[in-house]
């Protein structure tokens, strides 16, 4: 089905897109959790792994990010992939407050100033692609190709 043709998303769909998005960071954050702690992968890497992955924060963030990309999927049935991917640029944000508050990570400027530009970036795709949307259709009928007449003259 062509993006001219498909349906707008319904509540459910952005509904979908915002499990995903809060999945996904919940995900991060039990990984990030599960590898606090843990001796230096030099010493013996397989070992450091298997320990990484036994960890029940490790296997519960793989679960947040695997439920995370099938509600990604489901928002996907409807909602373009380029609203939907900048949407989930927020992550970026919400993974530096949770590095913040629960790691006790640090906050240099150049960090805020980059956070802001991932913010400005996503506000100019959404607007972008919303005025892109709005037009796409009459756009799509104008490149697709004309209809054939079938015709018994050869």
């Amino acid at each position: 089905m062509s993006p001219a043709t498909q349906e707008p998303p319904t509540t459910l769909h952005w509904v979908a897109l915002v499990i995903a998005i809060v999945a996904s960071q919940a995900g991060q954050v039990l990984l990030k959790l599960g590898a606090s702690g843990l001796p230096p992968m030099e010493h013996d890497l397989l070992a450091s792994l298997l320990a990484q992955m036994l960890r029940w924060q490790t296997l519960l963030g793989l679960s947040c990010y695997g439920s995370g990309t099938m509600f990604y999927v489901v928002a996907l049935r409807r909602i373009p992939m380029s609203v939907a991917a900048p949407c989930t640029a927020v992550s970026y944000v919400s993974a530096t407050l949770f590095g913040l508050l629960l790691v006790h990570e640090t906050l240099s400027p150049l960090k805020v100033a980059g956070l802001m530009l991932v913010c400005l970036g996503v506000v100019l795709l959404a607007e972008i692609g919303g005025k892109r949307a709005a037009r796409m259709p009459r756009a799509e009928a104008d490149l697709s190709p004309p209809d054939r007449a079938v015709s018994a003259s050869p």
